[in-house]
């Protein structure tokens, strides 16, 4: 039971999924203090064509109310992509460098050992023979 559940855990696709669950929910919080403490203030340097353009944003249509009844602007923000983007890049290189990397090399180690421990197929076939022509 233990040697089917170190198989299962070690499937590609389990290990992959529960580690950009975990490195996706751990690191969510530092990335995107990141994007919004520098990402977004270099963004906003970008300079603007008029006084209705921030950066990557544009003010069209005029105002409406929110939530809780203030006025705000109506904007088409493509800082919003750019910092979702940042994110996931981050987020990415994150879990590929520090978990799917070293995983990686951990089953290829254990692959090489696998291969080294089984004896060569030209060796079981000439078992196999000996043992046939020995009936």
């Amino acid at each position: 039971m233990l040697n089917e559940f170190k198989k299962f855990i070690l499937k590609g696709n389990v290990v992959d999924l529960s580690t950009g669950v975990i490195i996706g929910s751990a690191f969510g919080g530092i990335v995107t203090a990141f994007t919004k403490g520098i990402v977004e203030p270099i963004l906003r340097l970008i300079p603007s064509g008029g006084e209705n353009i921030k950066g990557l944003a544009w003010e069209i249509g005029g105002k409406f109310k929110d939530d809780k009844g203030n006025l705000v602007p109506n904007m088409i923000d493509l800082n919003v992509i750019v910092n979702a983007s940042i994110n996931f890049l981050i987020t990415a290189a994150v879990v590929f460098f520090v978990i799917i990397k070293p995983l990686n090399k951990l089953l290829s180690m254990i692959k090489k050992e696998e291969a080294a421990a089984a004896p060569p197929a030209d060796v079981v076939l000439l078992t196999e023979i000996r043992d046939l022509l020995k009936k």
